[in-house]
């Protein structure tokens, strides 16, 4: 497959999804959005991932590029049925692209936390072979909403009713990460809006505190994105030929 990842972040990568790309001979494309990147045409991708990212998905005036960018992933989703991946910002923009929508968590999630399948997601494609219960990272201070019409929520928790969502058998999204590297909380803590978020979650000492979760729960995640990713890809295949 050649994949077109829109990225927002420099340090907000596909992080170990990487490896299973590179590894199975896919090649991807890297749009860094938010430093004014030209979104390319999509006639000869395979799909589309969009990542995580600081900024919320109604900062039209502050970026104005989210704008292109939310018509971009309807006209790849809606209209081509290209497949879809999308983490975080993406799981956000997805909702907002196709009708949903997207406001300030009631509840602000940051840490090593638990999510469930719902009997939905538990029977579905993406999360196959995911135990019922399971932790992850959580870095958001938003969330869906309201979900689009024709979207099925996957996973969800106490504090965000939407962790994961599909649209058909086109789209898939996460609210949260499993793509976790050893690197990923200490180049994450230098955004700021994510060290505001962890130091008022957390504390003065959350980049640690959270650093060594994720390094105990290392193996674990990476078990679980490696199986998100073998069904993602049984999902497109899906997509492409129906």
């Amino acid at each position: 497959m050649k994949l077109l990842i829109l990225q927002h972040e420099r340090v907000e990568h596909a992080g170990s999804f990487r490896q299973y790309l590179t590894e199975d001979g896919h090649t991807w494309d890297t749009v860094h959005i938010n430093e004014g990147d030209a979104l390319p045409a999509l006639d000869g991708y395979d799909g589309l991932w969009v990542l995580g990212g600081p900024m919320d998905v109604w900062q039209e005036e502050q970026h104005p590029w989210l704008v292109a960018e939310k018509q971009f992933i309807k006209e790849a989703v809606e209209e081509r049925g290209l497949p879809y991946f999308g983490l975080c910002l993406g799981h956000q923009l997805l909702a907002d692209a196709l009708g949903g929508t997207v406001g300030p968590s009631d509840t602000p999630e940051i840490g090593v936390l638990d999510v469930q399948l719902t009997e939905v997601g538990a029977n579905g494609v993406l999360l196959d072979g995911l135990p019922e219960s399971f932790p992850c990272l959580q870095w958001h201070s938003a969330e869906i909403k309201t979900m689009p019409p024709g979207a099925l929520c996957l996973a969800t928790s106490p504090a965000c009713a939407v962790q994961a969502m599909s649209w058909g058998n086109r789209a898939y999204s996460l609210q949260f990460h499993l793509e976790v590297e050893p690197d990923t909380v200490n180049n994450w803590k230098n955004i700021p809006a994510y060290a505001e978020a962890l130091t008022a979650a957390l504390g003065s000492g959350g980049a640690a505190e959270l650093d060594k979760d994720c390094s105990e729960q290392a193996e674990l995640f990476s078990s679980l994105s490696e199986r998100v990713y073998i069904n993602w890809l049984q999902t497109s295949a899906k997509s492409v030929s129906s």
